[in-house]
Formats: structure tokens, C-alpha cells, sequence
């Protein structure tokens, strides 16, 4: 039955991921992006990194794609960009670049032994990935929470400031 799941997440996953680069609207491909990050999140609680899986959703899923929705919607610009008119020359060298890339991946798997290591089943659950961060990379967290903070702050900051005189309508200043 795992075997079933992990075939069907697995070609659903390549499909998806074919169709964003296919599609001609950048909303479809997203969309796909979307369906993409939820079937890896599926394989993730397959190999056990239920933490990693929950990452993929949250993170992924949820705050990049609505942050590319956000942007796609905010620049929607109608008829075809200059970039998009592709020739027959451009055509040609987008498969040998592709033809490249897969010559590459081809040449890098080859290379990479199977090995009779066992892996530790815990990595990727909730508690190994707490542990790391709260011992191992204590500081690195907090600095990114210091980091964080002050971005927090600036933001709030430039939110609350009073407009210039010359930023008021007919000398009235708006907001508080």
C-alpha cells in the first residue's frame, strides 16, 4: 500500500511540476507550484520528517505561494512581454540547455554510490529538529530573532511616521 501512495504522490508530483513550467498564465503555475509543495510534503511524512513535511506546507505552500499570488496579481500585465516572443534560435537553446541539465544530473547519479549506511530515524521529527536548534544553533536563532525584530520594528516605524508638510493635502496632516 506504501509503495502505491509513493508511486501515485510521486508521478502527481512530476506532472505538477511539468505543468508550472508549461503553462502560459503565471496564476495556473503557481497553482501547480501549490499541488507540487503538497505532494512533497506527502513524501516527506512517508520517509518519517513529519516536522519537514509541516515546514513544506506552512512555509511553502502557504506564505511563499500566497506571497507570489500577491505579486502576480499586483503586476498583472495583459499581452505578451517582450522576453516571451521566442524565436527558433531561442527555442533551440533552451533544449540544449535543458539537454544540459539532465546531462549533468545524469553524470551526478552515477557517481553517487549506494551505501549500506543506516539512517537515524529520528531525523526530521519534532523533537530531533528542536534539540538542533535549541543546542546545536542556539545562537544563530537568536541572532535570526534579533534580526527579525529590528525588521519588525523599522516596518512599524515607517507605518507610524507623520508625512512631511509636503505630504499633506492643502496643509492638513492625516492619520493620529
Amino acid at each position: 500500500m506504501e509503495l502505491i501512495l509513493f508511486i501515485i504522490t510521486a508521478l502527481v508530483a512530476l506532472v505538477s511540476a511539468f505543468m508550472v513550467i508549461t503553462r502560459r498564465t503565471p496564476i495556473a503555475s503557481v497553482l501547480y507550484l501549490v499541488l507540487t509543495f503538497f505532494c512533497l510534503a506527502v513524501l516527506y511524512v512517508m520517509l518519517g520528517a513529519q516536522f519537514i513535511a509541516a515546514m513544506q506546507i506552512v512555509v511553502y505552500a502557504g506564505a511563499i505561494m500566497v506571497l507570489f499570488l500577491f505579486v502576480l496579481m499586483l503586476l498583472s500585465q495583459r499581452g505578451a512581454q517582450t522576453w516571451e516572443v521566442a524565436g527558433p534560435m531561442r527555442k533551440w537553446l533552451g533544449f540544449a540547455a535543458a539537454g544540459g541539465v539532465l546531462l549533468v544530473a545524469a553524470t551526478a547519479l552515477q557517481s553517487v554510490g549506494v551505501s549500506d549506511t543506516v539512517l537515524d530515524p529520528e531525523i526530521g521529527t519534532v523533537s530531533s529538529v528542536g534539540s538542533a536548534l535549541f543546542r546545536r544553533f542556539l545562537l544563530p536563532f537568536e541572532v535570526a530573532s534579533v534580526l527579525l525584530l529590528g525588521a519588525i520594528i523599522g516596518v512599524v516605524a515607517m507605518v507610524k511616521r507623520k508625512p512631511y508638510p509636503s505630504e499633506t493635502e492643502e496643509g492638513v496632516e492625516h492619520g493620529s
